[in-house]
Order: C-alpha cells, then structure tokens, then sequence
C-alpha cells in the first residue's frame, strides 16, 4: 500500500519518543501499552497467554453490555496532527468494525484521572469510521490546533494493533533559559530528517530518536556503494535556528559497517526547498573526521563554524551505518534572553 504524505511526519505517539498509554476501558487480551510499539505487530501462531491468544497489539474482551472501549494515549510531545493510521494488522476475526478519534490540549500538570471527569476538554477530529481486518487504515486530519493527548474509541471492542499518529512538534520553546544548550537537531525538540540519497537498511529518522540506539536496525544505514569516492548524505532541519557548540555522533552497534569517515555542513534559510538544490552552498561545521566503530565520537574544538545554522547535512564517506547525531547549541533567540 502506497503511504500517504503525512507519514513523513514523525509519530507524535511513538513509545520510543515517549509517548504513554494512559487508560483504557478494558484490556483482557492485550495490552494497551502495545498499541504505541514499533512496527505494525508480529504474530506468532501457538502463542498463548492465561486468558487466551496471545496478540501483538491493544484487545479488548467481547462486550456483553451497552457502550464501547476507549484509550487515552499522551503525546510524547506537544504536536499538530496531521494524519493518523489505526492499524488492525493480525486483527481477523476480532477487529472492530468502527473507530473514532478525539484530542484534546491540556496542561502537563493535568493527569489522567481529570481527563476521566472533564469530558468536555475532547475535541473530534476523526469521526465514527470503518475499519477492515488485517489492515492499515490512514486518515488526514484536518486541523491545525497542537494537542497534547488522543482518545480512540473502537466499536464496540476487540482489537488494534497500533495506534500512529503523524505530526508536527510544537515545542514550547518560550521555556528555555538562555544558559541550555539543547539539542537542536532531536525529534522531540522539532528536529527532522528530511532528505538522504539511500537509507536501504534503516530509516534517517532514527538518528533523530531519543536514547542510544537498541541495535543495529535502531539507526541510519545505507547500502554497500560500489562507486569510488562514494558519499552518502542526510539532510536535517533543526527545531530552531541556533549556534552549534557541540556536535555528538553515535555508531552504537555499527561494528564492520561505520562509515571510514563523516563531514558536516550548515545552511540558514526559511524554507525547506532550497536545501535540496544542488547548487545551494554549504557551509563546513566540521571537516572530513575519521570515526570508529560502536562509538560515541564528541566534538567541540573540531567546529570551524558554530553558525546560527537552520539545516545541516551530515555526509558520510563511503557508506554505512549511523545510530544518532546530537547538535547541542543555543538557540537564535536565547541570545539576548535574560538568564
């Protein structure tokens, strides 16, 4: 199945971002912390559990009573929405046949006890639609409004196996003190991968994801290139305009597949387009540097400009695998910000 266009957002819900399942009606099958897990869910035939088949995904007991189950899921942060996908893969004979969508924005103080009592704060943003069996079911989301958490409503019961929701970060960024330096390139800071000639065996996304990679798939990884003097590439836009202080580059678990050596560039524009063109001109943030394998590589004195950079491109000769790429700086309009 063709993706839609908003996949290329990232999953605001992603566990792996931090995003938590907070509630449900009823979880007697599987768990609802699975609905929020990478991939689309596995299955295994002669797996069972205590109460019955074990299942990759959130499934609830069969309803004998009026009404239907819900889940609360809390963005990892907070995030315009602009697409979702409720995913029934393995969901045969025990998927629901309906499901329905609502947000809501509330203070990070607000936990999920209130959300309970304070029916009114939900907003819908997907109506009561149909779901298949064993299926990917995406659906734009027209609204611009940042929300915090998402309610899915399945009717009556039965069984997701994942819950995606693409979007935007919306970070607050009116928070940061003018002493942090955070890392201006991480997903939960608005931090997105945009371009790269090749990631055959992983996603560019990952370098952007929280923690160290949990293995070698958990990471950037382009093909075997052939070609002499073969550079791959990756092209990032950082959460903030900012000035570059320290540049951290990861090959957890790249052992006899790192890339020999990496540079990386910077750019300041207001838009995402002419990064892309050829004949932009890049400005070095650190020359050619050799790296070495499972390792956390830090540098400080190697940047020849700190910038303020609103993209970067991370080049690495001739090929291989990356885990993540951190880019602590300050932000642009921190600097006259009072401490």
């Amino acid at each position: 199945m063709e993706q839609p266009t908003f996949t290329k957002y990232i999953d605001l819900v992603s566990e792996r971002l931090g995003g938590k399942v907070l509630y449900a009606t009823d979880d007697f099958f599987a768990e609802k912390e699975n609905l929020i897990k990478p991939g689309r869910g596995i299955f295994i035939p002669d797996k069972y559990t205590d109460r019955g088949k074990w299942m990759d995904g959130w499934e609830s007991r069969r309803k004998r009573v009026e009404g239907h189950d819900w889940a609360i899921v809390k963005l990892a942060v907070t995030g315009t929405i602009a697409g979702v996908d409720i995913d029934t893969n393995h969901f045969l004979g025990n998927h629901p046949p309906h499901a329905s969508l609502e947000a809501c924005h509330v203070p990070e103080e607000v936990g999920v006890n209130q959300l309970l009592v304070q029916p009114s704060v939900w907003t819908e943003i997907l109506p009561k639609s149909p779901l298949n069996p064993g299926s990917q079911h995406f659906f734009d989301i027209e609204s611009d409004k940042k929300w915090t958490h998402v309610r899915l409503h399945i009717y009556p019961d039965g069984g997701v196996a994942r819950l995606k929701v693409y979007g935007e970060v919306q970070k607050d960024w009116s928070r940061v003190k003018g002493t942090e330096k955070p890392d201006l390139a991480a997903a939960i800071n608005g931090g997105i991968a945009l371009s790269c000639n090749d990631m055959f065996f992983s996603s560019m996304n990952n370098l952007l994801m929280p923690g160290r990679g949990k293995n070698m798939g958990d990471g950037w990884e382009t093909k075997r290139n052939r070609t002499p003097n073969n550079r791959d590439w990756v092209i990032l836009k950082l959460g903030q305009k900012g000035l570059i202080e320290k540049v951290l580059l990861d090959t957890c678990h790249f052992k006899g597949n790192y890339p020999d050596t990496f540079s990386l560039c910077g750019i300041n524009s207001d838009n995402n387009e002419s990064v892309t063109d050829e004949s932009t001109h890049w400005t070095p943030i650190i020359e050619r540097e050799k790296l070495s394998a499972d390792h956390i590589h830090n540098y400080e004195k190697e940047i020849k400009n700190k910038g303020p950079f609103s993209h970067v491109r991370l080049s690495i000769f001739p090929d291989g695998g990356v885990s993540r790429l951190r880019l602590h700086g300050i932000p642009v309009f921190t600097l006259n910000k009072e401490i």
